[in-house]
């Protein structure tokens, strides 16, 4: 069967984030969305396992749903970790993804890692720990987990990250290389500019939301074909199966907030082109610049732009509906009008996806704005503007000029 999977993201026990973000409010935003498969997130910190074991029951090999109701939404056990720890002569700090196919996997993954630090902190927790030896610890305990490294380009907190990271994935896994069967692109990359090294053929991509409140889930997901169950999935992404894992849908990777180099307190955006320039050091405070994804992946290229190896899953680029109405109507995202339109194609459509992706023009056009479809159309067509995130600085994104909207907002008072 095909649905999307949305695999990483957090609990409201981790730092920065939701107290929304429960299981009754994950599952009632997968259904907006149209997200099958969900990530747990978290199952690291102990009170969010207890409430997977309270609020969770098994529903298919590996997966499970709320308890005592008929939700088709189903959950994953998930967790991201932060390795921080000391190799050859620099601090690395490498943030992983854990699948398990069990609670008591899990249990017995944290009966481990509490070892290394406190589980209890951040629902994301810090560890002493070389990411060699998390995933052979994780692996020993059970080879039907899968370890992803996550969002393999930010700056800080990464495999290829330009402040902790490594060059290749050897370099950071050694014997356990031949374990690491996935990487996660990242709200700043996308497949695309992954493709650049060869050295990243022999893994799949996968992108994920990394999603700190409720609406946030799905902004990047996984589209599978295949029999709905935990072993099936990871079969799909370690087989690199493209006739079951079909394609990922993308943020368009300048809007992540780390895409170019710069300054955030400095208000300094950079090119790569312009670093070199700049030799590396910010001119209004002389300290070295913020290195961001697209220059950190230009540093490792070994391909030019637009090469796209023979095996690649193919993606999506797409904007989320509500920052589409957004910018049709002029306003920010959240406020009544937004909300109304937004509510009114998910009554009609069914759920988020199936309008960004599926849904005909003239279907659109007949139960909202006509700019309102005709952005949608333009965001699946890539026809954007875009200011690139930088340093934490997250990129803005327009689908109208600033004359069009003008134009909408006349029209729409017709309307």
């Amino acid at each position: 069967m095909e649905f999307i999977a949305d695999f990483h993201l957090h609990s409201k026990y981790s730092r920065a984030t939701s107290q929304k973000m429960d299981f009754e409010n994950l599952d009632k935003w997968a259904k907006i969305k149209g997200i099958l498969v969900l990530g747990t997130g978290d199952f690291t910190h102990p009170l969010w396992l207890k409430e997977i074991k309270e609020k969770l029951e098994s529903a298919e090999p590996g997966l499970f749903k709320l308890k005592k109701t008929n939700s088709q939404t189903r959950f994953i056990l998930t967790t991201e970790v932060s390795c921080v720890y000391s190799k050859k002569g620099k601090q690395r700090k490498i943030h992983l993804i854990i699948f398990s196919p069990s609670v008591e996997i899990c249990e017995k993954i944290n009966n481990y890692l509490k070892l290394y630090g406190n589980l209890e902190s951040d629902g994301r927790p810090t560890l002493n720990l070389d990411a060699k030896e998390l995933t052979k610890i994780v692996l020993n305990i059970s080879g039907d987990c899968l370890i992803v490294p996550a969002h393999i380009w930010t700056p800080w907190f990464s495999l290829f990250g330009s402040r902790s990271g490594f060059d290749s994935i050897e370099e950071c896994f050694e014997e356990y290389s031949k374990y690491i069967f996935a990487g996660e692109t990242g709200l700043s990359s996308d497949p695309k500019m992954n493709w650049r090294l060869s050295a990243l053929d022999k893994i799949t991509l996968i992108s994920c939301s990394d999603a700190h409140s409720p609406s946030n889930i799905g902004r990047e997901a996984n589209v599978f074909n295949c029999e709905l169950s935990y072993y099936e999935i990871v079969k799909a992404i370690k087989e690199k199966d493209k006739s079951k894992f079909l394609y990922t849908i993308e943020f368009y990777p300048e809007e992540g907030k780390y895409h170019y180099d710069g300054h955030r307190n400095c208000g300094v955006s950079f090119s790569p082109k312009e670093t070199k320039k700049y030799n590396g050091i910010c001119p209004v405070c002389g300290r070295p610049l913020t290195i961001g994804v697209l220059n950190r992946v230009e540093q490792l290229a070994d391909r030019p732009e637009d090469f796209v190896p023979e095996n690649a899953i193919p993606f999506k680029s797409l904007i989320p509906l509500e920052e589409i109405i957004a910018d049709v109507l002029g306003q920010g995202a959240g406020t009544v009008e937004v909300e109304k339109q937004y509510k009114n194609l998910i009554e009609k459509f069914g759920n988020e996806f199936n309008v960004l992706i599926n849904v005909p023009r003239s279907d659109l056009e007949a139960v909202t704005l006509p700019e309102i479809a005709e952005g949608i159309i333009r965001s699946r067509e890539g026809k954007v503007f875009i200011e690139p995130g930088y340093d934490g600085v997250y990129g803005k994104i327009r689908i109208f000029q600033k004359g069009e909207q003008k134009n909408v907002l006349r029209q729409g008072t017709l309307f």
